[in-house]
C-alpha cells in the first residue's frame, strides 16, 4: 500500500513539475522578445544615422566614429558596439525560439543565454497550463519520475535482499 501511495506522489511530482516546462520557455521567449525590442529602439536612432550617411550601414557608422580623434565620438563608438553586440545577440536567442516546441526547449534547457535565463527563473511565478504541450510534458515528467524512483528502490531492495524476493507479496487488489 505505500508503495502505491509512494508512485502516485512521485507521479503527481513529476507531473506539477513538468507542467512548469511549457510555461518557463514561453516566459523566457516573452522576455527575448522584450528585450529585442528595447535593443532595436536603443539602436535607431543611429540606424536612421546611418541611412542619412552610410547607406544604413551601422559597421561603417562605427568605422567612422573609431577613425575619428575626438574622445566623446570613440566613447560612443564604445556604446554603439555595445547595442549592437547585444542586438545581435537578442535576434540570435529569437531567432532560436522560432522552431518547434522541442527545439524551444532544448534553446531554453541547454543554449540559452545564462542572463537571460537566470533573470527568467527570478521573475518565473509557478503556473499550470492546460495546454495539449504541458499536459504532455506533465505526464511525461510524471511516468518518468515514478518510473526511475521505484526502479531505484527496487534495485536497491534487490541488492540488499542479496537478489531474493522478499517475503511481503504486494496485492494487486
Amino acid at each position: 500500500m505505500f508503495r502505491s501511495y509512494l508512485r502516485l506522489l512521485l507521479f503527481t511530482v513529476g507531473l506539477l513539475a513538468g507542467i512548469q516546462v511549457p510555461g518557463l520557455v514561453k516566459d523566457y521567449s516573452q522576455r527575448v522578445e522584450a528585450h529585442m525590442l528595447e535593443s532595436r529602439e536603443a539602436l535607431a536612432g543611429f540606424q536612421e544615422t546611418a541611412e542619412r550617411f552610410f547607406n544604413g550601414d551601422l559597421q561603417a557608422l562605427l568605422r567612422h566614429y573609431r577613425s575619428s580623434d575626438d574622445p566623446v565620438f570613440n566613447s560612443d563608438a564604445n556604446s554603439i558596439e555595445s547595442l549592437m553586440t547585444r542586438n545581435q545577440l537578442l535576434e540570435s536567442e529569437w531567432q532560436a525560439l522560432q522552431g518547434n516546441w522541442v527545439s524551444r526547449t532544448w534553446h531554453v534547457v541547454a543554449q540559452a543565454d545564462p542572463q537571460l535565463r537566470e533573470e527568467t527563473l527570478k521573475g518565473y511565478s509557478y503556473q499550470i497550463l492546460l495546454v495539449p504541450e504541458a499536459i504532455g510534458w506533465g505526464i511525461g515528467c510524471g511516468f518518468l519520475l515514478a518510473l526511475l524512483v521505484e526502479s531505484l528502490l527496487l534495485g536497491i531492495g534487490w541488492v540488499i535482499l542479496g537478489g531474493r524476493r522478499g517475503a511481503v507479496k504486494e496485492s494487486w487488489r
